[in-house]
């Protein structure tokens, strides 16, 4: 028998886009930083990257939480952006974030987020995966240093946000929407339902 009211779900993360997306399931949860290492062997193909790095934010927090004895779930998730199969993660600066946009303007790419689940009291674990083609319009040098100096790109893989003024550089996508924000919902609810935890319930 699923009760919701006695499990809680802490995510591994500070992200306030991954925040507003879990908020959007309406199911309360705790935030917590991960503070994992996020570094990967060069030669790790985009889904083993994303699945590893969710499942070792996740460890992170379930291990400060492990003697706790509480009932919950500890969700990581980690999204990478792939062109040419190259790997584009979180741009260090200014130049970088616009050699990004640079190379992805006009030109379709793929967007990677895992997601892990761990919980608490078992230590039962899920990790999946989902990806999402994107096509970015064609943009000119001054377009990209515009939107390079709004901030927007500096902490998001492939230096693009979809959700905030990324929305206007972005021609079209095949997949899930939410893959390229950060956290697919609906994959997420169905790991969260195989783990006791359903989404859509009677209040």
């Amino acid at each position: 028998m699923n009760d919701n009211s006695t499990r809680r779900i802490i995510l591994a993360s500070t992200s306030p886009r991954r925040r507003e997306l879990l908020a959007s399931l309406r199911i309360p949860f705790d935030v917590m930083a991960s503070e994992a290492d996020e570094n990967t062997p060069d030669d790790w193909s985009p889904d083993r990257i994303v699945e590893s790095l969710a499942l070792r934010k996740a460890e992170a927090v379930y291990g400060r939480l492990a003697d706790a004895s509480q009932a919950g779930i500890v969700l990581g998730s980690d999204t990478v952006v792939v062109l040419d199969s190259e790997v584009l993660g979180k741009p260090v600066d200014e130049e970088d974030a616009a050699g990004m946009l640079s190379r992805l303007q006009g030109r379709e790419h793929l967007v990677y987020t895992g997601a892990a689940c761990l919980d608490l009291l078992s230590g039962a674990r899920l990790v999946r995966h989902s990806v999402t083609r994107v096509k970015m319009k064609a943009l000119s040098p001054e377009a990209i240093r515009a939107y390079v100096k709004s901030g927007e790109p500096a902490d998001k893989a492939g230096a693009y946000g979809i959700q905030g003024l990324g929305a206007t550089i972005v021609e079209r996508i095949d997949g899930d929407y939410f893959t390229v924000v950060g956290l697919p919902l609906s994959m997420l609810s169905d790991m969260l339902s195989e783990m006791g935890i359903e989404v859509l319930t009677d209040p």
